[in-house]
């Protein structure tokens, strides 16, 4: 097997919503990889930090600033990138955000809220790099980020689960359209991780204790444990793979776990 499959060097990597969280790891790392980084967030004073961490690692970083809800600006973010490297070769769709309330609370606001950012924002930013600099070029990595609610539902979380599930069929759709031309588009979608969206979450000691007795890998996830599928979905190792979900959950998706009786 070649020693460089997983080798990023040359490449240039955007990755959307990279002001903190998993978005931050995805970019670091595809940088330690190799990869040149454009990072993206609404405001961005809030990218001056990790673009330095990029730069200590030895790799470039342009911050961009992007709102995936606005058309403009994405056209803005993709034209910016293209100025700077030439070219883009892997796109990390990770924009994302959740409105967590029961189904007849959910507002016509939020609802818009949450479907503009997680689906049809991707969508243009994929739509947007794949027409400048993808399709002329006959090659790309584009990796949308999901959830195990892209296959899964739960309670309260509405619209963030249609938004995941429309990503999954998204990402199918476009694998479909765009394979010929030597790009390929994949799902990459965590279980449960404890992020600054949903940490409030974990604070609940018992609702923990019951999340870890569904996954067979008996705890959550950490974001380390994203770093090697980010890796392989962006490099050469995967170039046959295209269309796919890949599930980086602890086993939750299985659906064998589940609480027994105490016995008596």
């Amino acid at each position: 097997m070649s020693e460089n499959l997983f080798d990023l060097c040359g490449k240039i990597a955007v990755v959307t919503g990279a002001s903190r969280g998993l978005g931050q790891y995805f970019g670091r790392a595809l940088a330690r990889a190799g990869a040149d980084l454009v990072i993206t967030s609404r405001r961005l004073e809030s990218l001056e930090n990790f673009s330095s961490e990029i730069e200590s690692l030895g790799r470039q970083a342009l911050p961009l600033e992007l709102d995936v809800r606005d058309r403009e600006s994405i056209i803005r973010m993709v034209e910016a990138a293209l100025r700077h490297y030439g070219r883009i070769d892997i796109l990390v769709n990770n924009a994302g955000c959740n409105v967590r309330k029961p189904a007849v609370e959910v507002e016509w606001e939020d609802w818009n809220l949450v479907l503009e950012t997680n689906l049809r924002g991707p969508f243009f930013v994929a739509r947007e790099v794949a027409a400048k600099s993808m399709l002329p070029r006959g090659q790309g990595r584009i990796i949308n980020i999901g959830s195990v609610t892209s296959v899964f539902g739960y309670a309260g979380m509405a619209p963030y689960c249609a938004s995941r599930g429309g990503i999954r069929q998204l990402t199918m759709s476009l694998a479909d359209e765009w394979g010929a031309s030597g790009i390929t588009v994949n799902c990459l979608a965590p279980g449960w991780f404890k992020t600054a969206q949903n940490a409030v979450l974990y604070e609940d000691r018992e609702w923990v204790d019951y999340l870890c007795d569904r996954i067979p890998l008996k705890r959550p996830g950490v974001p380390e444990d994203l770093e090697g599928a980010i890796v392989f979905l962006a490099s050469e190792a995967s170039r046959y793979i295209t269309g796919q979900t890949i599930l980086v959950d602890g086993g939750i998706s299985t659906g064998a776990t589940r609480a027994l009786p105490k016995k008596k």
